[in-house]
């Protein structure tokens, strides 16, 4: 089943985004979803997702509405709506107001090129695991180090690949 592109031109059409929202579909053969898309896409005043389902959507609606095709991962889903959320989510988080401060963005993965740090709360001595000592040493300048080395050391075991690539 492919969505038709006459249907799907009159509900688009009814719903005319602004010409400086962004307009994307969700497929598999779309651009990879990256935290640099999901900044502009939260810059701009709106967003229109289009979702296909099953087969997907008619190539002509596509190109007619200039959409930008994006993928949320390299797998193919059932339809757009899981991928639509995942979109949503990830661009609502960073709207002014969401989080409890922009501060705490900052040192999120994806930001610097790198995977975040690893994160510990109490107890102290869980199943006989403890955090790392510097973590609570008091000693904010070690503690800063740590989250740096830690983060770049994380990241090049578990994605080298995002480590060294384009600056977001």
């Amino acid at each position: 089943m492919i969505m038709r592109p006459d249907i799907l031109a009159k509900a688009y059409d009814a719903n005319q985004p602004m010409s400086n929202w962004s307009k994307i579909v969700l497929t598999p053969r779309g651009k990879p979803l990256s935290q640099k898309i999901v900044k502009k896409i939260a810059s701009k005043p709106g967003v229109l997702l289009v979702c296909g389902r099953y087969e997907g959507i008619d190539e002509r609606f596509i190109e007619s509405r200039s959409l930008e095709e994006i993928s949320v991962g390299d797998y193919v889903l059932s339809g757009g709506e899981p991928a639509a959320f995942i979109v949503l989510d990830s661009v609502i988080r960073l709207l002014s107001g969401t989080a409890g401060s922009s501060k705490s963005l900052i040192e999120e993965s994806f930001e610097k090129n790198n995977l975040e740090y690893p994160q510990y709360t109490r107890p102290y001595d869980w199943e006989g695991l403890k955090p790392p000592e510097v973590l609570v040493s008091g000693n904010h300048k070690e503690i800063e180090k740590w989250k740096k080395q830690t983060s770049i050391k994380d990241t090049e075991k578990r994605r080298p690949d995002i480590l060294y690539s384009e600056k977001k």
